[in-house]
């Protein structure tokens, strides 16, 4: 986990943009590319209690644990908030287009009820089959985002940052409360996600606010309960 989260650093989160951009011509490592499809409610979403709606949410809940059983899908789940985003998929795709094709298929996507923006995101390959009979874990999901002091330009007092963010992520990990890391391939305003399992939202932010790029500025964060099938993740 520390060579994964080393390079999770060195890749993603302060990167020149000539170290992004060899990172998109060639993944470093253990890193594995996957493509994460971020579900949003569409321009159909109605009352999840509505009979159809009802009808069309559980033909996409057939759906997932389907991908989750041919390995489709690493990992998939629903957020517990109530915000934009209802619902993650972690897709092993050989292309975008094959994994934008799988989640276009999907009965709720089909129905309008859900929309999925797309994301190529890189992890070490951690993920485990489903426990039988299915049960749902909540682990906590933080969005690593550009923050508001965010810069390009290395400076000695950047490095310095670095290296005490790198610190306090092997802290955590070792702390076993950080179980996964990865960044976003694609450069844009999403930097990376932590998965954290701990006791609650709270304590998930706490350690969110340990992290010294989240203290400076560079970073922001934004936290969702997550539920997962138990067995998925370490």
């Amino acid at each position: 986990m520390k060579t994964f989260l080393k390079l999770f650093i060195a890749c993603s989160l302060i990167a020149t943009p000539l170290i992004v951009a060899r990172q998109k011509e060639e993944p470093k490592s253990k890193l594995v590319k996957f493509h994460m499809a971020l579900l949003k409610r569409g321009p159909k979403w109605t009352d999840p209690q509505m009979p159809e709606t009802q009808k069309i949410l559980h033909q996409h809940l057939v759906n997932v644990l389907s991908m989750l059983d041919t390995g489709k899908a690493v990992l998939a789940g629903p957020l517990g908030d109530n915000t934009d985003v209802a619902g993650i998929f972690v897709l092993r795709a050989s292309s975008a287009e094959e994994a934008k094709a799988w989640v276009d298929s999907d009965p709720a996507v089909k129905a309008g009820l859900l929309v999925a923006e797309m994301h190529p995101w890189f992890s070490e390959d951690i993920f485990k089959k489903r426990d039988l009979p299915l049960k749902l874990n909540t682990v906590y999901l933080a969005f690593l985002t550009k923050g508001p002091n965010r810069t390009e330009k290395e400076t000695p007092e950047v490095q310095e940052l670095q290296k005490a963010h790198l610190a306090n992520i092997n802290r955590l990990a070792e702390m076993k409360k950080l179980i996964a890391a990865g960044p976003f391939g694609d450069d844009g305003n999403l930097r990376g996600i932590f998965v954290f399992r701990v006791s609650s939202l709270q304590e998930a932010q706490d350690l969110c606010a340990t992290d010294p790029m989240i203290k400076a500025g560079r970073l922001a964060v934004e936290l969702h309960p997550w539920q997962v099938p138990e067995g998925v993740l370490p």
